[in-house]
């Protein structure tokens, strides 16, 4: 006998969304739209800033010819910690239409005397009621400075006011480097669960720990491990990078030399708790799937969006380029290529390669669930070629695009892409040119609410962009830059 699911409402399209906010706020250091939650009745978001001055600062081995902004000040001058490395988190109303920023870094002192940005951005956010809690409240996590103490928790009980909580100072494995950032705050069982996920020293993306922590009680400050002494040593794992919960499991994908592993436990008993590997080697792929940028359950399936950490090259791992591929993996461990390349006798059941047949496609970013459709949505990197000197590149492909036109081909594909699926086999596009504007390289956050999808970008080109004319290159003001927020819904919402 046959089951169908019942028909799912009509999907969006392109058509049906509109901008509620660009240039970040006003402010064309609003880089991303790094986290955002759904809280009475109202969008948080969480910004961060100067994305690509601190790529730049941080990360010398990231080499483009013409850097695409510009940036004036060092980091951690005066300058640039007061206007630029100070994140955000602003509260939409859709009712009112209307915006209010919540929450802006503090200022802080090193030992030195010398004062900075306690934090670049707000890199999660969920909804959990803890032991301390009367009702659900708002808690977020930081991306702090290296010289700082670690990531913050912040708590919001109405998502005007936030508070600082009890620092938990997560470490790393390695004595050299600082936890920096926290990417996952998960609710599971009347816990909540969170893994380090940067460091210093340019490791925006490996804390070098392999541990989840949890805790009953985030107003407390005790988080305590949860699958000590951690998952495989590194370099099989140098990151937990996502947690999703799916199949009554609470699922964990880490990022590694050889490509991401996934386990998952029942939390049963005291912890730590027992886990079980479910994949690993990067689902057969190895490096090229290096990390689970992202996982959402959907229809009885774990999706798993993959990624190479700077956009699909990294060059310190020497790993890349290549596309991102989804797999998906059921409650008895079988798993499925999605969307990516044929292997180990499985072909994408979407008949799509990597990055949905798009060789830009540096990570699968983001994944949320509306009204009975699966909405993915990527990174795409091909605005990086307009800065790039492609003539004197040595693989023949990139001379052949520059003689071609990088301009008509930033045009056409430049932005990221959002896809849906009401069943994971049939895919349908949604924008493939970020909604028009090609400086959104990234969808960053997908939020289904009553009143509508909700899109946040990543778009770092700004306040100043790089501009060629007649073969010289300037920074000019850039009125295309800066995260937007997008909403879509039909007519009959």
């Amino acid at each position: 006998m046959n089951h169908f699911s019942p028909e799912p409402a009509p999907g969006l399209r392109a058509g049906d969304f509109r901008r509620i906010c660009d240039n970040g706020f006003g402010d064309r250091h609003n880089g991303y739209a790094y986290s955002s939650v759904w809280f009475k009745d109202h969008l948080l978001v969480g910004t961060s800033r100067a994305n690509l001055c601190l790529l730049k600062f941080a990360m010398p081995f990231v080499r483009i010819d013409t850097w695409p902004v510009d940036c004036p000040h060092l980091n951690y001058s005066p300058a640039f910690e007061q206007t630029a490395a100070r994140g955000e988190i602003w509260r939409y109303s859709p009712t009112l239409d209307q915006w209010a920023r919540s929450y802006q870094s503090p200022m802080i002192l090193d030992p030195d005397g010398t004062e900075y940005s306690r934090d670049l951005g707000y890199r999660a956010m969920t909804v959990f009621q803890g032991a301390s809690d009367d009702e659900p409240v708002v808690y977020c996590a930081s991306w702090s400075r290296s010289r700082g103490r670690g990531p913050e928790i912040l708590r919001s009980a109405d998502g005007s006011r936030f508070e600082t909580l009890a620092n938990p100072r997560f470490r790393s494995h390695r004595d050299d480097l600082v936890v920096t950032a926290i990417r996952a705050l998960t609710p599971y069982k009347g816990r909540l669960f969170t893994a380090p996920t940067g460091a210093s020293k340019g490791n925006v993306n490996g804390a070098w720990n392999s541990l989840v922590f949890a805790t009953e009680d985030p107003v407390s400050g005790v988080w305590y491990s949860v699958n000590d002494p951690g998952f495989d040593a590194p370099p099989e794992v140098v990151v937990v990078y996502d947690l999703a919960v799916c199949h009554g499991y609470l699922y964990a994908g880490t990022g590694g030399v050889n490509g991401f592993q996934v386990w998952r436990t029942d939390a049963a008993g005291e912890p730590p708790f027992r886990w079980e590997k479910i994949l690993s080697g990067g689902a057969g792929r190895g490096a090229l799937n290096q990390g689970t940028v992202s996982m959402r359950a959907f229809k009885d399936c774990l999706y798993v969006g993959t990624g190479i950490q700077n956009g699909g090259h990294d060059r310190r791992l020497n790993v890349g380029p290549a596309a991102a591929e989804i797999v998906r993996i059921h409650e008895n461990g079988d798993w499925d290529i999605v969307v990516g390349s044929a292997r180990d006798g499985k072909e994408p059941i979407s008949g799509m390669g990597a990055g949905f047949d798009n060789y830009f496609c540096g990570y699968i970013w983001r994944m949320g669930e509306h009204q009975g459709w699966l909405y993915v949505g990527t990174m795409d990197w091909s605005i990086i070629l307009r800065y790039v000197d492609l003539i004197h590149k040595p693989h023949r492909s990139a001379r052949l695009l520059a003689k071609a036109g990088v301009e008509e081909f930033i045009a056409l594909q430049g932005g990221f892409d959002l896809w849906r699926t009401c069943d994971g086999e049939n895919w349908i596009p949604v924008t493939r040119t970020g909604f028009g504007n090609p400086y959104n390289y990234g969808c960053r956050n997908i939020v289904s609410t009553p009143h509508g999808l909700f899109i946040g970008t990543a778009n770092p080109f700004g306040p100043s962009v790089a501009v060629q004319s007649d073969g010289v290159w300037e920074y000019r003001d850039n009125p295309h830059g800066g995260l937007e927020i997008l909403r879509g819904r039909t007519e009959s919402v």
